[in-house]
């Protein structure tokens, strides 16, 4: 055992060492190699997997969405003659909306960019955060609804049942760590069976009481003539909103497949068309069929089993091998449930990574670990859910109208921004009258939704939601403001830097082993890192070579395809190459070294000890911008990442000087 245990972090041939790794990668798999340029072509989905990893959200809706909203319709219950044609008619339109969606933005189509690119920064950020809560949501809605469904087959206490939902949410958790992919495909049996068990139950539903059909419909226009008399046209018209509207987490999975464009295999835009096609087709299928059941098995609710559950039973609880059916039925359907909070996992994280890009969330969550997932992203998400699923209790047709109202203020956006930028560009593409009109009725669709849910649910739970997204809203001002501030305040103190006149020496020769190094670990050629050469000059005399030491991180905005290594290695060498030129006229000897990661800390430390077997007398440095008074958020927005390379290059015997750039 090593006298200091720090050490085995550095050194990978301790026992400790070789058992933490060999663990670690049971559970969260081994890191995927960068150098491999066929990764991404293995890593991304195509159109039946993206189905299945992203139509799963869309089509598990079927088993909360139309319920709710036959639930809702009371004694008025021949209005889902047309609630089912609706129902299906949004789906298709709202499917279509985000096909046009996705060829317009290839790399992702997401309310969060689409807002941004269209409506303006803020407008972006709005329908990000609403994102953001709504993938939330996602998770926790969809475990809660697998387990209503699954233990209508099998009553339990309610503690179970919470229980069983947290343990759904650490799976996820544990599988989308270790990579979309293969946790998409460790739940592709469930999808099928969902697929074939739910077309045999609506086939046999409607068939069953095909020979009926006359006496259903004639006792349906009597119903609809009583209601006519009692509350007239326009209490009907109110009464089908209402129930339309609040029906609507059937339409809510939709946005995911053009937000997770990124994780589709090429060519994006064919490969996420034909994936809304898919779910658009089988979702509206599947809603409208279950809620056309529904009403012709005149079903009504029974506490502790949802509607899905009562309608299985009816058909096939009587018939041999029966119980079986409904058994396989509730199992795939809570199954699915669980699968479609893979779009939390998947497209939660891609908003938060895309939004910290961008500057409006903390910069580390657009981080890649090393098996290349946004690992930040992932945990929050499943720590956000976990504390819903807690507040709420599991209560689907709460959790139905917090979720509703997000994904229809996002699509609200989303569709009025393409209606707006249809408007403007009528002079330049032929199609833009089809696009006008498809975007007119989207938006009226989605905007009706939203404000019909909003003032009927605002006291149950719609306040709530509106109140985080807005508190979220505001926390991304205030961390872009503060990112924006730091970043000018570098400029004006350093700026001058980067454009330092040097007179012009002779050409030193190459780095010498033998002499002093001052190893420099730098990000980008800015002024901050002019300064920390600068500074060793002045206060470090007698280094005669200088090595430049950088580390091209892999993150969310930088993945984007199979040349993305290439390219990111290709960008690094450039900017270093900026600094050893700048050495050289300083008549240093100069020289660099780079390597492509995703863990910045790691492959940094890796990096230097590997140099200063080649350079032995060498002492590293590396500059840090430093506040002359430190909030308690500073360690949340700007990384440790100088002081955790210095302590494990100090623990493994080499000397690191962390030169502060001092901001006021």
């Amino acid at each position: 055992m090593p006298l200091n245990p720090g050490l085995s972090d550095i050194d990978p041939g301790s026992d400790r060492a070789k058992l933490t790794t060999r663990f670690k990668h049971v559970i969260l798999g081994r890191p995927q190699d960068l150098a491999d340029r066929s990764i991404f072509h293995r890593l991304s989905l195509i159109p039946f997997l993206a189905w299945v990893g992203l139509g799963s959200d869309g089509l598990s809706s079927s088993a909360y969405g139309p319920e709710e909203a036959f639930r809702t319709l009371g004694e008025h219950r021949y209005l889902a003659v047309a609630l089912v044609l609706v129902m299906a008619t949004t789906v298709l339109v709202i499917s279509r909306a985000y096909s046009v969606i996705i060829e317009h933005f290839p790399h992702g189509g997401g309310g969060y960019v689409v807002a941004t690119k269209l409506l303006g920064p803020r407008a972006g950020v709005i329908s990000g955060c609403a994102l953001l809560v709504d993938y939330v949501l996602t998770i926790t809605i969809s475990v809660a609804a697998a387990g209503d469904a699954l233990f209508s087959f099998i009553p339990v206490e309610p503690g179970v049942k919470f229980w069983v939902e947290v343990a759904f949410v650490g799976i996820l958790t544990l599988l989308n760590i270790r990579g979309v992919r293969e946790s998409v495909l460790v739940l592709l049996p469930i999808f099928l069976l969902f697929l074939l068990t739910h077309a045999l139950l609506i086939a046999a539903g409607l068939v069953v009481k095909l020979p009926e059909i006359g006496t259903t419909a004639r006792d349906l226009q009597s119903a609809f003539q009583s209601g006519w008399a009692s509350i007239g046209i326009g209490g009907m018209i109110v009464v089908f909103l209402h129930a339309y509207s609040l029906g609507g987490g059937t339409y809510t999975g939709i946005e995911a497949v053009s937000n997770g464009l990124p994780i589709m295999r090429e060519p994006h835009v064919q490969t996420g068309k034909r994936t809304m096609l898919y779910m658009g087709l089988s979702l509206a299928f599947t809603a409208s069929g279950l809620l056309l059941c529904y009403l012709l098995w005149h079903l009504e609710h029974v506490p502790g089993k949802t509607l899905n559950a009562v309608l299985v039973e009816r058909i096939a609880g009587g018939l041999p091998g029966g119980m079986v059916m409904v058994g396989l039925t509730l199992l795939s359907e809570g199954a699915l449930l669980v699968v479609a909070a893979q779009a939390g996992f998947i497209d939660g994280p891609r908003v938060l990574a895309n939004m910290a890009i961008d500057s409006w969330m903390p910069r580390r969550f657009a981080a890649l670990s090393e098996r290349l997932t946004t690992q930040n992203g992932i945990v929050l998400m499943s720590g956000a859910a976990l504390a819903a699923l807690a507040y709420t209790g599991g209560d689907v047709r709460q959790l139905v109208v917090m979720y509703s109202i997000n994904v229809f203020l996002t699509f609200s956006l989303s569709t009025f921004a393409m209606l707006r930028s249809s408007i403007k560009s009528r002079r330049k593409q032929a199609d833009v009258k089809h696009r006008t009109r498809l975007f007119t009725v989207a938006f009226g669709l989605c905007s009706t939704i939203l404000l019909v849910t909003v003032i009927e649910k605002f006291p149950e739970g719609g306040w709530l939601t509106l109140g985080i997204t807005a508190a979220l809203v505001l926390i991304s001002f205030m961390i872009r403001r503060h990112y924006h501030g730091v970043a000018a305040k570098l400029r004006n103190l350093y700026g001058d830097l980067e454009n330092l006149s040097v007179q012009e020496t002779e050409e030193p020769g190459p780095p010498d082993p033998a002499h002093r190094t001052a190893a420099v670990l730098v990000a980008g050629y800015s002024g901050v890192g002019i300064h920390t050469v600068v500074s060793i000059l002045r206060l470090f005399p007698g280094f005669r070579n200088f090595i430049f030491l950088s580390v091209g991180v892999i993150d969310s905005g930088t993945f984007k395809g199979e040349d993305s290594v290439s390219a990111l290695k290709g960008q690094t060498e450039s900017m270093l190459h900026q600094y050893v030129t700048l050495a050289r006229r300083l008549g240093l000897a100069a020289d660099y070294r780079c390597v492509i990661g995703t863990d910045v800390v790691a492959e940094a430390a890796k990096l230097s000890l590997e140099l200063s077997r080649e350079f032995p007398n060498t002492t590293f440095f590396i500059g840090k911008v430093i506040f002359k008074t430190e909030s308690w958020y500073h360690r949340l927005l700007h990384n440790e990442t100088a002081f955790a390379i210095q302590k494990r290059l100090e623990w493994a015997g080499k000397n690191m000087v962390i030169v502060p750039a001092k901001i006021h």
